[in-house]
């Protein structure tokens, strides 16, 4: 428990949230949402929504409507109850069943409480006598103290030396013991749950000799770690999924109204919010309680704050262009934001937008942004903000970059600009109509190399023959870039390399081909994932990108072969750029695909007045490739 505090302790520090089950009166309901209305009494589960706060906003699935008579602050249970309760739905246990808990803490004593709602008698074993004591008071037939009696023995004794019908483990534990001795007093053919965190390296032989089904418990139920379940509410057919984790919540808050589960029996402590360190502390001591609420004030009547901005550090810089990043991902924090500091003399990172208000707080923090919010529009309205640097998912892009073009920002996104030719068209007409500079992630035309081979080829003689071979690892049909807020690994990355290959040739597309690998029988491998594009121009250049998710990760990502007048060159990874004919190689120590060379140039530009580094022409140019090959795949 003091690791625990510790941790608790960092997270607060942080600006972190903790929490991940509460109880409430509802304030506002999203679009489309019939079932449950404003003043509904529900509870809500799930780590980074369901936080210790007086106001939360938590995906439709993760809610629950509290059943009358069952009072809001049993209610703030219901993730640790859908937990336990998933843990005996695997154990599945018949009445009359012989059962053991190993490990009476909190998720142990709930435990304990269904098995004999559920008409078993139950072994509980734990370490500490007054757990044991308590799960007593809830209707646990036999405990065992650990260190006192054998547990093993104990239940081989009270079974006949049969053994238990089933073993659930609650414990918390890095020791492989708890697991070992459920083995061997569970019987043969006997079942085997894993709820806690427990050390998992087993004897094989009362596992091999006794056939035991050993399972392993996953939270709340079905739907945990889905996002099509848990973030976009998409719920499994109540036929083939009886009980998903939504659906787990509801049992147990029926189960409290019917009186078969007690938890305000297991609370020994409760304080108010303004106490809340106080309670943290608890988990310091020597005596630690088994349960602790928190309480806040009535819910009733309160408004939701509409302040959506933190002010971190306010300053006045001039003579730099005050940038606002929209969208604290992975990318803004380990690219953008470092390249937007290395070139403080051009850049203050005015502001950082995130729909999750803690972790655009935290990022503001630590990049030493200026402010942050969780509302787009409040950057928008900033005179102060210069240019929008998106970098959310790839399904908002069109519509972010219309609505910075409509308040005259310059608008620079990330790849892809857009994700169908509706969108295109909508934005190249707004960026005629408004005048307002747009720019595009593409940096590979912006690396060293790249640029190198330009000024090299600038007085070519021929036209050029390309080959871009990108090894582009494994991605999931389930992940985000393959579904509709990606839309596909051609139209999301692919995008970079038809860049590429306009910048090269400098000319008009004449044709393009494409085919994908094409798959036998069930595969985790995706066509569009895996193409070869020919791409011809006015000027007679060919340029063919190899695009693949089947090759092995050890292989470099990018190889590029670059063929014209003589002179061949050649790109490893963006570190070494070979050249045969002409002088002018070079090695590096680290991959330079061009970011910040690309942020250089767009400073450049906004500072004399010019025009972006990538002119509109080569952005639709470009977009339309990704389009039609993506078409292409489509239809073969």
């Amino acid at each position: 428990c003091i690791n625990y505090y510790k941790t608790i302790k960092t997270l607060l520090d942080m600006g972190g949230a903790t929490g991940y089950s509460v109880s409430g009166i509802v304030l506002e309901v999203g679009e489309g949402i019939n079932d449950i209305k404003v003043g509904d009494q529900v509870a809500c589960a799930g780590a980074g929504v369901a936080n210790h706060a007086e106001i939360v906003c938590v995906p439709r699935n993760l809610v629950v409507k509290v059943p009358q008579g069952v009072s809001l602050a049993d209610a703030s249970s219901v993730t640790l109850g859908a937990i336990a309760l998933q843990g005996v739905r695997q154990a599945n246990p018949k009445l009359g069943d012989v059962v053991a808990v190993i490990g009476l803490g909190l998720l142990g004593q709930i435990t304990v409480q269904f098995l004999k709602a559920n008409g078993c008698q139950v072994i509980g074993i734990d370490l500490d006598q007054k757990r044991i004591d308590k799960a007593k008071e809830c209707g646990l037939d036999v405990g065992v103290k650990i260190g006192v009696t054998n547990p093993v023995e104990e239940a081989l004794k009270l079974t006949t030396n049969h053994g238990v019908d089933a073993t659930i483990l609650t414990a918390a534990t890095s020791s492989n013991e708890p697991l070992q001795q459920a083995m061997e007093m569970t019987r043969k053919k006997g079942t085997v749950v894993v709820v806690g965190a427990i050390g998992m390296d087993l004897k094989r032989a009362p596992f091999y000799q006794k056939e035991i089904n050993l399972k392993i418990s996953c939270s709340y139920g079905p739907g945990r770690y889905d996002p099509e379940y848990e973030q976009k509410g998409h719920d499994y057919p109540y036929g083939y999924v009886r009980w998903t984790e939504n659906r787990n919540m509801q049992a147990y808050l029926e189960l409290i109204k019917e009186g078969k589960m007690d938890f305000s029996a297991l609370v020994e402590k409760e304080y108010l919010f303004t106490e809340a360190s106080t309670a943290y502390q608890e988990l310091k001591g020597d005596v630690k309680p088994l349960a602790v609420r928190l309480k806040y004030s009535s819910a009733q009547g309160t408004k939701i704050v509409q302040e959506t901005t933190y002010s971190i550090a306010p300053r006045q810089i001039k003579n730099k262009i005050n940038v606002a990043i929209i969208g604290a991902g992975s990318f803004a924090l380990g690219m953008h934001i470092p390249n937007l500091k290395k070139l403080g003399k051009d850049y203050n990172l005015k502001a950082i937008v995130s729909r999750d208000g803690l972790k655009a707080k935290q990022v503001a923090r630590q990049s030493g942004a200026e402010y942050c919010t969780t509302n787009y529009e409040d950057v928008l309205k900033d005179p102060d903000v210069d240019m929008v640097l998106i970098c959310t998912r790839h399904d908002v892009h069109a519509d972010m970059v219309m609505q910075g073009l409509r308040a005259k920002k310059i608008v620079f996104v990330e790849k892809p600009l857009c994700l169908n030719e509706k969108e295109l068209k909508e934005i190249t007409a707004l960026v005629k109509e408004t005048k307002t500079p747009l720019m595009v992630g593409f940096n590979r035309r912006f690396s060293p190399h790249v640029k190198k081979i330009k000024k090299l080829l600038e007085n070519r003689e021929t036209p050029m023959i390309v080959n871009y071979r990108l090894n582009g690892g494994f991605i999931p049909r389930d992940h985000w870039v393959q579904g509709k807020e990606g839309g596909g690994r051609i139209i999301g990355e692919a995008c970079h390399m038809f860049d590429l290959f306009n910048y090269l040739t400098g000319s008009k597309v004449k044709t393009i081909t494409t085919h994908g690998l094409t798959f036998s029988g069930q595969t985790k491998f995706i066509s569009g994932d895996n193409i070869v594009t020919t791409i011809t121009y006015e000027d007679g250049s060919v340029c063919n990108l190899i695009y693949t998710a089947v090759g092995n990760k050890k292989l470099a990502k990018e190889r590029i072969e670059v063929f014209s007048s003589g002179y061949s060159f050649v790109v490893d990874d963006y570190k070494n750029l070979e050249t045969y004919g002409l002088r002018g190689g070079f090695k590096r120590k680290i991959v330079d695909k061009g970011h910040v060379q690309e942020l250089i140039e767009i400073a450049e530009a906004i500072k004399k007045g010019k025009k972006m580094p990538i002119s509109l022409e080569e952005i639709i140019q470009a977009t339309e490739i990704s389009f039609e090959v993506s078409k292409k795949i489509l239809c073969e």
